[in-house]
């Protein structure tokens, strides 16, 4: 059994450690609080890493992690990793979206009560002395129109907390379905502007990227109800701070409640920490006890899963591979690897396209993963990346400049399901094909020839002119060779006048063998390859 190394560089939860601790191959090291030098010194040992907010996984520690296979992270953001780097380097990222799903949402939702009820600063009067009632009224949520952006979990039990409340609920989400809107019970918006015009509240659930940053700008604040409320418990940047702060100042905007920052920790002269009415928390928002120890658990169990049966969830740089997808497509990686190999054996070298179709009842799957392992396979031999993955292959296919290209169309055939690839160079199309027979993988199109042979083994090919006689020769130069043959598939081009001969050989033939071959009249082509 393989052993696998996992550091701990952050705080989790002790269940969590030891979930990955009684994993059977797995030992575990938790050292926290490392500096960057002292996280790169051990980082090559290792072939797991669990982090929280605190580690940087930059690009440097990537080139020193040379046996770094998965990154879990206990909690959602992945701000702290560089992603690129980390799927150039074939390492896969996890997050753990689910285990703080309602500390943030009850968080966020206590936000905005404190907000509207003046909480923060009625305490503070409080405490020095003071009994101001008329000063810190507040007003009522039940009937306020509230826009959530961003309906994933954490907006999701959001909006059920705020109906509880009595409040009409509006959301934003590119990905949120009519239907789905429609069993939640929220009115769904197009944009984001059509769910901020006449709401009081708004309440940001949705992650910071480059088309996100300042989604609630000046233009999209003005487009709420005066006297309007902003909270954000999602991501620093969401709001234009500055903004904000101008539209409170002008009486529009009644006031905002953050737990994340632009720049955590934000500087002493903060603009808005000297606006009317405010609410500032220091990212609390996954900060129970129970959230983390979920987190713990789950990112754990997630590294432990992965290490030890490449079962991947939650992973924010490829698709989830967990049981249920590795029960429907795990048949055809195997297949989809030796076709890859198979297509850079044979096809010319710095192909500018790899064209992948489905027919069949694969075509009705997810078929990324099927085109990543193919991917894989074609890349280890096509450009000697000796770290390609399914998590890197399509990057590094990129950074080729390769086109990778999915279709359901294929060639002609008298199977019912087959997967084709064919590498394109110009004008020039190579193309292999594999099926199934029963529950036997098989490779049934070679380069315009149809044969049946392994998807595995070691394989002689040979190309040639398709006249009498050049299969005995093949046959018995592999005699003299004492190269044994397991078995051998023939196929003619009547069109083209030539043939191959797919063999399958038990021991590796010669390099002389092989040239000899390759002298021999009538032989265009002689290949030798392990699938």
């Amino acid at each position: 059994m393989a052993n696998y190394r996992v550091l701990v560089s952050d705080p989790i939860s002790e269940k969590g450690v030891e979930a990955l601790r009684s994993a059977p191959g797995i030992t575990v090291d938790v050292k926290t609080g490392m500096s960057p030098d002292e996280l790169l010194a051990v980082i090559g040992d290792y072939h797991g890493l669990v982090i929280r907010s605190e580690t940087k996984v930059t690009p440097a520690v990537f080139d020193a992690a040379k046996n770094l296979k998965a990154i879990g992270r206990a909690g959602v953001g992945v701000d702290n990793i560089d992603r690129d780097s980390a799927t150039d380097h074939g390492v896969v990222v996890m997050n753990t979206p689910s285990g703080n799903t309602i500390s943030t949402a009850e968080h966020a939702f206590a936000l905005m009560l404190a907000l509207a009820r003046n909480i923060g600063p009625a305490h503070t009067s409080m405490v020095a002395g003071k009994w101001d009632r008329k000063i810190y009224g507040g007003v009522e949520m039940f009937g306020k129109r509230l826009a959530i952006l961003g309906m994933g979990r954490i907006g999701t039990e959001f909006a059920k907390r705020a109906q509880a409340f009595g409040m009409t609920v509006v959301a934003y989400d590119p990905f949120l379905t009519a239907a789905r809107a429609q069993s939640l019970k929220v009115e769904l918006a197009a944009t984001a502007d059509e769910a901020l015009k006449g709401a009081d509240v708004v309440t940001l659930h949705i992650p910071m990227t480059a088309e996100t940053k300042h989604i609630m700008n000046a233009e999209r604040i003005a487009l709420m109800n005066p006297g309007a409320l902003i909270v954000n418990c999602a991501r620093g940047g969401l709001v234009d701070e500055a903004a904000a702060k101008a539209s409170i100042d002008a009486g529009h905007l009644a006031g905002i409640a953050l737990d994340v920052y632009e720049v955590e920790p934000p500087p002493a002269d903060f603009p808005l920490f000297s606006a009317k009415k405010t609410v500032f928390t220091p990212h609390l928002g996954a900060s129970t006890a129970e959230a983390q120890e979920n987190v713990g658990i789950e990112v754990a169990i997630q590294i432990k899963d992965f290490l030890l049966t490449g079962e991947i969830r939650n992973a924010v740089n490829m698709p989830n591979l967990d049981a249920k997808t590795l029960e429907s497509v795990g048949p055809y990686l195997d297949l989809a690897n030796s076709l890859g190999k198979l297509l850079s054996k044979i096809a010319p070298a710095q192909c500018d396209a790899i064209r992948v179709s489905y027919l069949g009842p694969v075509s009705e799957l997810d078929t990324e993963l099927v085109t990543r392992k193919i991917l894989t396979g074609y890349l280890a031999s096509a450009s000697h990346e000796a770290q390609v993955n399914l998590i890197n292959a399509p990057a590094i296919a990129k950074a080729h400049g390769i086109v990778v290209s999915e279709s359901t169309v294929a060639l002609h055939t008298n199977c019912t399901e087959l997967i084709e690839v064919s590498a394109v160079k110009g004008n020039e199309v190579t193309t292999v094909a594999g099926t199934f027979f029963g529950n036997s993988a098989r490779i049934v199109h070679i380069a315009g020839h149809y044969v049946e042979t392994s998807q595995t083994g070691r394989f002689l090919f040979v190309e040639n002119d398709d006249r009498p006689g050049i299969v005995g020769v093949i046959g018995t130069s592999l005699g003299e060779a004492q190269v044994n043959i397991a078995n051998m598939a023939l196929s003619r081009n009547t069109e083209t006048k030539s043939a191959v001969t797919v063999i399958e050989v038990d021991n590796e033939p010669s390099s002389a063998l092989l040239e000899s071959l390759r002298a021999t009249p009538g032989i265009l082509r002689v290949l030798s390859f392990e699938l």
